[in-house]
Protein backbone atom coordinates (compact mmCIF):
# COMPACT_ATOMS: atom_id res chain seq x y z
CA UNK A 1 0.00 0.00 0.00
CA UNK A 2 1.25 3.43 -0.86
CA UNK A 3 1.96 5.45 1.76
CA UNK A 4 -0.49 8.74 2.32
CA UNK A 5 2.00 11.79 2.64
CA UNK A 6 -1.10 14.26 2.48
CA UNK A 7 -0.07 16.47 5.99
CA UNK A 8 -3.76 17.20 6.57
CA UNK A 9 -4.64 12.92 6.11
CA UNK A 10 -1.79 12.56 8.91
CA UNK A 11 -3.15 14.98 11.12
CA UNK A 12 -6.71 13.20 10.88
CA UNK A 13 -5.34 9.82 11.30
CA UNK A 14 -3.36 10.74 14.44
CA UNK A 15 -6.34 13.06 15.96
CA UNK A 16 -8.70 9.46 14.59
CA UNK A 17 -6.24 7.13 17.10
CA UNK A 18 -6.27 9.63 20.03
CA UNK A 19 -10.06 9.40 19.69
CA UNK A 20 -9.92 5.54 19.46
CA UNK A 21 -8.41 5.63 22.92
CA UNK A 22 -10.15 7.89 24.34
CA UNK A 23 -13.47 7.06 23.32
CA UNK A 24 -14.20 10.67 21.76
CA UNK A 25 -17.96 11.45 20.95
CA UNK A 26 -18.67 10.52 17.58
CA UNK A 27 -20.33 13.89 17.12
CA UNK A 28 -17.01 15.76 18.68
CA UNK A 29 -14.62 13.75 16.69
CA UNK A 30 -16.23 14.57 13.58
CA UNK A 31 -16.09 18.22 14.63
CA UNK A 32 -12.15 18.20 15.45
CA UNK A 33 -11.43 16.59 12.27
CA UNK A 34 -12.23 19.42 10.18
CA UNK A 35 -11.24 23.20 10.37
CA UNK A 36 -14.17 25.43 12.24
CA UNK A 37 -13.33 28.20 9.24
CA UNK A 38 -10.98 28.70 6.13
CA UNK A 39 -9.88 31.74 3.97
CA UNK A 40 -8.61 31.66 0.57
CA UNK A 41 -8.02 34.86 -1.67
CA UNK A 42 -6.34 36.02 -4.17
CA UNK A 43 -3.45 38.88 -3.54
CA UNK A 44 -2.79 40.79 -6.26
CA UNK A 45 1.03 42.59 -5.93
CA UNK A 46 2.43 45.52 -8.40
CA UNK A 47 5.85 43.94 -9.32
CA UNK A 48 9.02 46.02 -9.83
CA UNK A 49 8.67 45.67 -13.31
CA UNK A 50 5.12 47.48 -13.54
CA UNK A 51 3.20 44.09 -14.07
CA UNK A 52 1.02 42.37 -11.42
CA UNK A 53 1.29 39.39 -10.45
CA UNK A 54 -1.59 37.55 -8.37
CA UNK A 55 -0.56 35.54 -5.69
CA UNK A 56 -2.82 32.87 -3.73
CA UNK A 57 -2.97 32.96 0.38
CA UNK A 58 -4.89 30.79 2.54
CA UNK A 59 -5.51 31.41 6.29
CA UNK A 60 -7.26 28.26 8.17
CA UNK A 61 -8.79 28.74 11.52
CA UNK A 62 -9.32 25.36 13.08
CA UNK A 63 -9.85 25.92 16.29
CA UNK A 64 -10.69 28.66 18.65
CA UNK A 65 -12.44 27.18 21.30
CA UNK A 66 -10.05 27.63 23.98
CA UNK A 67 -9.19 31.22 23.17
CA UNK A 68 -7.94 33.22 20.21
CA UNK A 69 -6.67 31.42 17.53
CA UNK A 70 -2.52 31.07 16.78
CA UNK A 71 -0.62 30.45 14.11
CA UNK A 72 1.95 31.06 12.14
CA UNK A 73 2.86 32.62 7.98
CA UNK A 74 4.45 30.86 5.86
CA UNK A 75 5.60 32.30 1.90
CA UNK A 76 6.57 28.83 -0.02
CA UNK A 77 6.17 28.01 -3.80
CA UNK A 78 4.69 24.71 -2.52
CA UNK A 79 2.13 26.03 0.22
CA UNK A 80 -1.05 24.22 -0.18
CA UNK A 81 -4.39 23.89 1.43
CA UNK A 82 -3.96 20.98 2.72
CA UNK A 83 -0.09 21.57 4.81
CA UNK A 84 -1.91 24.64 5.77
CA UNK A 85 -5.09 23.00 7.27
CA UNK A 86 -2.42 20.21 8.91
CA UNK A 87 0.04 22.77 10.37
CA UNK A 88 -3.04 24.66 11.98
CA UNK A 89 -4.71 21.19 13.50
CA UNK A 90 -1.38 21.10 15.36
CA UNK A 91 -1.19 23.99 16.67
CA UNK A 92 -4.47 23.89 18.48
CA UNK A 93 -3.10 20.26 19.88
CA UNK A 94 -0.06 22.19 20.43
CA UNK A 95 -1.79 25.27 22.11
CA UNK A 96 -3.53 23.05 24.69
CA UNK A 97 -0.78 19.95 25.31
CA UNK A 98 1.01 23.63 26.37
CA UNK A 99 -1.65 24.85 28.25
CA UNK A 100 -2.11 28.07 27.05
CA UNK A 101 -5.40 29.48 26.42
CA UNK A 102 -5.59 29.60 22.66
CA UNK A 103 -6.44 27.32 19.63
CA UNK A 104 -5.24 26.98 16.62
CA UNK A 105 -4.48 28.67 12.89
CA UNK A 106 -2.08 28.80 10.18
CA UNK A 107 -1.63 30.82 7.32
CA UNK A 108 0.52 30.69 3.93
CA UNK A 109 1.18 32.18 0.33
CA UNK A 110 2.43 30.20 -2.53
CA UNK A 111 5.65 32.17 -3.84
CA UNK A 112 9.16 31.78 -3.60
CA UNK A 113 10.03 35.21 -1.41
CA UNK A 114 14.07 34.35 -2.52
CA UNK A 115 12.38 35.74 -6.29
CA UNK A 116 11.18 38.90 -4.73
CA UNK A 117 12.65 42.41 -4.09
CA UNK A 118 12.05 44.22 -0.82
CA UNK A 119 9.41 45.90 -2.46
CA UNK A 120 8.06 43.20 -3.77
CA UNK A 121 7.57 41.47 -0.44
CA UNK A 122 6.57 44.24 1.47
CA UNK A 123 3.89 44.81 -0.57
CA UNK A 124 2.88 41.03 -1.05
CA UNK A 125 2.73 40.80 3.07
CA UNK A 126 0.75 44.52 3.53
CA UNK A 127 -1.68 42.82 0.60
CA UNK A 128 -2.04 39.48 2.61
CA UNK A 129 -2.94 41.49 5.80
CA UNK A 130 -5.44 43.40 3.96
CA UNK A 131 -7.41 40.34 3.14
CA UNK A 132 -7.63 38.68 6.65
CA UNK A 133 -7.57 41.95 8.84
CA UNK A 134 -11.21 41.62 9.48
CA UNK A 135 -10.97 38.37 10.51
CA UNK A 136 -7.39 38.60 13.63
CA UNK A 137 -6.93 40.53 16.35
CA UNK A 138 -6.22 39.98 19.59
CA UNK A 139 -9.20 38.54 20.58
CA UNK A 140 -9.79 36.65 17.64
CA UNK A 141 -6.73 35.61 16.03
CA UNK A 142 -2.83 36.20 16.26
CA UNK A 143 -0.52 35.17 13.54
CA UNK A 144 3.24 35.25 13.93
CA UNK A 145 6.09 34.53 11.37
CA UNK A 146 6.91 30.57 9.99
CA UNK A 147 8.70 29.52 7.39
CA UNK A 148 10.14 32.09 5.50
CA UNK A 149 8.60 35.35 7.40
CA UNK A 150 10.46 37.02 9.83
CA UNK A 151 9.87 39.95 12.51
CA UNK A 152 10.43 42.42 9.38
CA UNK A 153 7.62 41.01 7.37
CA UNK A 154 5.57 40.62 11.00
CA UNK A 155 6.34 44.81 11.15
CA UNK A 156 5.10 45.62 7.88
CA UNK A 157 1.70 43.49 8.67
CA UNK A 158 0.95 45.04 12.01
CA UNK A 159 1.45 48.76 10.19
CA UNK A 160 -1.19 47.93 7.99
CA UNK A 161 -3.59 46.16 10.18
CA UNK A 162 -3.47 49.50 12.38
CA UNK A 163 -3.61 51.66 9.45
CA UNK A 164 -6.54 49.31 8.21
CA UNK A 165 -8.48 49.55 12.01
CA UNK A 166 -7.25 53.15 13.16
CA UNK A 167 -5.93 52.52 16.09
CA UNK A 168 -2.97 50.76 17.91
CA UNK A 169 -2.97 46.88 18.74
CA UNK A 170 0.82 45.39 18.80
CA UNK A 171 -1.09 42.31 20.23
CA UNK A 172 -2.68 41.43 16.76
CA UNK A 173 1.06 39.78 15.78
CA UNK A 174 3.82 38.39 17.70
CA UNK A 175 7.71 37.56 16.49
CA UNK A 176 7.58 41.41 16.14
CA UNK A 177 10.53 43.14 16.31
CA UNK A 178 11.45 44.32 19.76
CA UNK A 179 10.64 47.80 18.77
CA UNK A 180 7.28 47.57 17.97
CA UNK A 181 6.25 45.61 20.82
CA UNK A 182 8.00 41.98 20.23
CA UNK A 183 9.44 39.45 23.41
CA UNK A 184 12.61 39.09 24.38
CA UNK A 185 13.37 35.72 23.99
CA UNK A 186 11.58 34.95 20.41
CA UNK A 187 14.38 34.24 18.25
CA UNK A 188 15.55 31.03 20.53
CA UNK A 189 12.49 30.33 21.88
CA UNK A 190 10.96 27.16 19.72
CA UNK A 191 14.61 25.77 19.52
CA UNK A 192 15.12 26.36 23.59
CA UNK A 193 11.33 24.71 24.08
CA UNK A 194 12.62 22.01 22.61
CA UNK A 195 16.11 22.15 24.36
CA UNK A 196 14.28 21.81 27.60
CA UNK A 197 12.23 18.18 26.54
CA UNK A 198 15.36 16.82 25.28
CA UNK A 199 16.90 17.13 28.56
CA UNK A 200 13.90 15.61 30.40
CA UNK A 201 13.90 12.91 27.85
CA UNK A 202 17.83 12.25 28.21
CA UNK A 203 16.89 12.14 32.05
CA UNK A 204 14.43 9.39 31.35
CA UNK A 205 16.76 7.45 28.92
CA UNK A 206 19.69 8.04 31.22
CA UNK A 207 21.80 9.79 28.34
CA UNK A 208 24.42 11.54 29.41
CA UNK A 209 24.10 14.82 27.31
CA UNK A 210 27.11 15.72 27.85
CA UNK A 211 28.73 13.09 26.29
CA UNK A 212 26.43 12.64 23.45
CA UNK A 213 25.79 12.99 20.13
CA UNK A 214 23.63 14.63 17.47
CA UNK A 215 22.33 15.37 14.12
CA UNK A 216 20.15 18.05 12.94
CA UNK A 217 18.23 18.32 9.76
CA UNK A 218 17.53 22.42 8.52
CA UNK A 219 19.76 24.78 9.36
CA UNK A 220 16.91 27.55 9.26
CA UNK A 221 16.38 29.94 12.69
CA UNK A 222 15.58 26.53 14.28
CA UNK A 223 17.95 24.13 13.28
CA UNK A 224 20.72 27.10 13.77
CA UNK A 225 19.35 27.38 17.42
CA UNK A 226 19.25 24.35 18.19
CA UNK A 227 22.87 23.60 17.61
CA UNK A 228 23.93 26.66 19.12
CA UNK A 229 21.75 25.58 22.52
CA UNK A 230 22.49 21.66 22.40
CA UNK A 231 26.15 22.86 22.45
CA UNK A 232 26.28 25.31 25.16
CA UNK A 233 23.29 24.58 27.50
CA UNK A 234 24.53 20.49 27.52
CA UNK A 235 28.24 20.11 25.88
CA UNK A 236 26.30 17.77 23.38
CA UNK A 237 28.44 17.28 19.95
CA UNK A 238 26.39 18.06 16.90
CA UNK A 239 28.35 15.95 14.08
CA UNK A 240 26.12 16.64 11.24
CA UNK A 241 23.85 19.61 10.00
CA UNK A 242 21.96 20.22 6.88
CA UNK A 243 20.04 22.53 4.64
CA UNK A 244 18.31 22.28 1.43
CA UNK A 245 20.99 22.25 -0.57
CA UNK A 246 22.93 19.50 1.30
CA UNK A 247 24.59 18.63 4.84
CA UNK A 248 27.69 18.73 6.21
CA UNK A 249 29.85 15.80 8.63
CA UNK A 250 32.70 15.93 11.05
CA UNK A 251 32.61 12.96 13.72
CA UNK A 252 34.64 15.21 16.03
CA UNK A 253 32.04 17.71 15.76
CA UNK A 254 30.68 21.24 14.00
CA UNK A 255 31.57 24.50 15.80
CA UNK A 256 28.50 26.58 15.28
CA UNK A 257 30.26 29.69 14.78
CA UNK A 258 31.85 28.32 11.71
CA UNK A 259 29.23 27.21 10.38
CA UNK A 260 26.71 30.12 10.79
CA UNK A 261 29.91 32.01 9.43
CA UNK A 262 30.46 29.98 6.72
CA UNK A 263 26.28 30.34 6.09
CA UNK A 264 26.15 33.87 6.29
CA UNK A 265 29.16 34.15 3.79
CA UNK A 266 27.61 31.47 1.14
CA UNK A 267 24.27 31.36 1.65
CA UNK A 268 24.99 27.14 2.08
CA UNK A 269 26.11 25.01 4.95
CA UNK A 270 28.04 22.87 2.17
CA UNK A 271 31.47 23.16 1.86
CA UNK A 272 32.30 24.24 5.10
CA UNK A 273 36.02 24.21 6.25
CA UNK A 274 36.91 21.34 7.74
CA UNK A 275 34.00 19.36 7.40
CA UNK A 276 32.81 16.52 4.57
CA UNK A 277 29.59 16.39 2.57
CA UNK A 278 27.09 14.15 3.58
CA UNK A 279 23.14 13.67 2.23
CA UNK A 280 19.99 14.69 3.79
CA UNK A 281 19.19 10.74 4.08
CA UNK A 282 22.58 9.89 5.20
CA UNK A 283 22.03 12.66 8.08
CA UNK A 284 19.07 10.79 8.90
CA UNK A 285 20.54 7.48 9.44
CA UNK A 286 23.63 8.35 11.38
CA UNK A 287 24.33 6.37 14.63
CA UNK A 288 23.89 9.21 17.02
CA UNK A 289 22.40 9.81 20.30
CA UNK A 290 19.88 12.29 19.31
CA UNK A 291 18.13 13.03 15.91
CA UNK A 292 16.33 16.16 15.27
CA UNK A 293 14.49 16.78 12.16
CA UNK A 294 14.25 20.67 11.85
CA UNK A 295 12.99 21.36 8.24
CA UNK A 296 9.99 20.32 6.39
CA UNK A 297 7.23 17.37 6.77
CA UNK A 298 8.00 13.74 5.99
CA UNK A 299 10.90 13.22 6.46
CA UNK A 300 11.12 10.06 8.57
CA UNK A 301 8.66 7.61 6.64
CA UNK A 302 8.32 3.97 6.10
CA UNK A 303 11.13 4.14 3.74
CA UNK A 304 13.66 4.84 5.86
CA UNK A 305 12.48 4.43 9.64
CA UNK A 306 14.24 0.72 9.98
CA UNK A 307 17.39 2.92 9.26
CA UNK A 308 17.14 5.25 11.74
CA UNK A 309 19.76 4.58 14.82
CA UNK A 310 19.48 7.72 17.36
CA UNK A 311 18.11 7.19 20.86
CA UNK A 312 15.69 10.01 21.00
CA UNK A 313 13.99 11.55 18.12
CA UNK A 314 13.48 15.60 18.62
CA UNK A 315 10.85 16.98 16.19
CA UNK A 316 11.56 20.47 15.71
CA UNK A 317 9.72 20.46 12.69
CA UNK A 318 5.98 20.48 12.33
CA UNK A 319 4.84 16.59 11.37
CA UNK A 320 8.67 15.32 10.00
CA UNK A 321 6.91 11.89 10.68
CA UNK A 322 4.67 9.52 8.93
CA UNK A 323 1.93 7.17 11.01
CA UNK A 324 4.13 4.22 9.31
CA UNK A 325 7.42 5.74 10.42
CA UNK A 326 5.99 6.22 13.95
CA UNK A 327 5.22 2.41 14.32
CA UNK A 328 8.79 1.40 13.32
CA UNK A 329 10.46 3.96 15.30
CA UNK A 330 8.24 2.79 18.30
CA UNK A 331 8.63 -1.20 17.81
CA UNK A 332 12.48 -0.04 17.78
CA UNK A 333 12.47 1.37 21.38
CA UNK A 334 13.23 5.19 20.29
CA UNK A 335 11.99 7.60 22.42
CA UNK A 336 10.00 10.08 20.22
CA UNK A 337 9.59 14.11 21.28
CA UNK A 338 6.17 14.44 19.26
CA UNK A 339 6.13 17.93 17.48
CA UNK A 340 3.55 19.74 19.13
CA UNK A 341 5.25 19.49 22.27
CA UNK A 342 8.70 19.68 20.90
CA UNK A 343 8.68 22.50 19.05
CA UNK A 344 6.06 24.31 21.02
CA UNK A 345 8.31 26.91 22.77
CA UNK A 346 7.58 29.18 19.78
CA UNK A 347 4.15 29.25 20.40
CA UNK A 348 4.50 29.74 24.21
CA UNK A 349 6.58 32.67 24.23
CA UNK A 350 4.15 34.32 21.20
CA UNK A 351 1.75 33.72 24.13
CA UNK A 352 3.96 35.58 26.62
CA UNK A 353 4.51 38.24 24.34
CA UNK A 354 1.08 39.08 23.84
CA UNK A 355 0.43 39.06 27.69
CA UNK A 356 3.08 41.84 27.67
CA UNK A 357 1.09 43.31 24.74
CA UNK A 358 -1.80 43.46 26.49
CA UNK A 359 -0.38 44.98 29.84
CA UNK A 360 2.30 47.32 28.15
CA UNK A 361 4.77 45.57 30.52
CA UNK A 362 8.22 43.83 29.31
CA UNK A 363 10.02 41.04 30.81
CA UNK A 364 13.78 40.35 30.43
CA UNK A 365 14.90 37.33 28.64
CA UNK A 366 15.96 35.75 31.73
CA UNK A 367 12.18 36.08 33.27
CA UNK A 368 11.12 34.54 29.82
CA UNK A 369 13.39 31.71 29.76
CA UNK A 370 12.41 30.71 33.25
CA UNK A 371 8.77 30.75 32.69
CA UNK A 372 9.10 28.73 29.34
CA UNK A 373 11.40 26.29 30.93
CA UNK A 374 8.32 25.46 33.28
CA UNK A 375 5.70 25.49 30.59
CA UNK A 376 7.37 22.83 28.29
CA UNK A 377 8.96 20.95 31.42
CA UNK A 378 5.42 20.58 32.63
CA UNK A 379 3.74 19.74 29.46
CA UNK A 380 6.63 16.85 28.71
CA UNK A 381 5.75 14.90 32.07
CA UNK A 382 1.92 15.50 31.46
CA UNK A 383 2.57 13.61 27.77
CA UNK A 384 4.91 10.79 29.59
CA UNK A 385 2.22 10.51 32.59
CA UNK A 386 -0.49 9.89 29.74
CA UNK A 387 1.75 7.63 27.83
CA UNK A 388 2.45 5.59 31.29
CA UNK A 389 -0.84 5.71 32.21
CA UNK A 390 -2.57 4.44 29.19
CA UNK A 391 0.39 2.18 27.72
CA UNK A 392 0.79 4.47 24.56
CA UNK A 393 3.44 5.98 22.89
CA UNK A 394 4.13 9.72 23.16
CA UNK A 395 2.45 10.99 20.17
CA UNK A 396 -0.58 9.68 20.93
CA UNK A 397 -0.45 10.06 24.76
CA UNK A 398 0.63 13.89 23.27
CA UNK A 399 -2.77 14.11 21.18
CA UNK A 400 -4.62 12.54 24.84
CA UNK A 401 -3.69 15.67 26.36
CA UNK A 402 -4.55 18.34 23.61
CA UNK A 403 -7.59 16.47 22.35
CA UNK A 404 -8.87 16.27 25.53
CA UNK A 405 -8.41 19.90 26.71
CA UNK A 406 -9.96 20.86 23.65
CA UNK A 407 -13.06 18.95 23.56
CA UNK A 408 -13.67 19.29 27.31
CA UNK A 409 -13.95 23.23 26.03
CA UNK A 410 -16.34 22.44 23.31
CA UNK A 411 -18.15 20.78 25.43
CA UNK A 412 -18.48 23.31 27.75
CA UNK A 413 -19.27 25.94 25.22
CA UNK A 414 -22.17 23.96 24.05
CA UNK A 415 -20.80 23.74 20.88
CA UNK A 416 -21.18 19.82 20.66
Amino acid sequence: MTENLNPFAIAQAQLDEAAKVLQLDPDMHAFLRRPMREFHFSIPVRMDDGSTKTFQGFRVQYNDARGPAKGGIRFHPDETIDTVRALAAWMTWKTAVADIPLGGAKGGIICDPRKLSQGELERLSRGYMRNIARYVGLTQDVPAPDVNTNPQIMAWMLDEYEVLMGHREPGVITGKPLELGGSAGRGPATALGGMFTIREAAKLRGIDLSKATAAIQGFGNVGSFAHKLITEMFGTKVVAVSDEFGGIYNKNGLDYNVVLEHLNSTGKVIDCPGTEPISNKDLLELEVDILIPAAIENQLTSQNADNIKCQIVAELANGPTTPEADDVLNSKGIYIIPDFLCNGGGVTVSYFEMVQNGYQYYWDEEMVNQRLDHKMTSAFHAVDKMAKAKKVDTRVAAYLVAVNRVAEAVRLRGWV
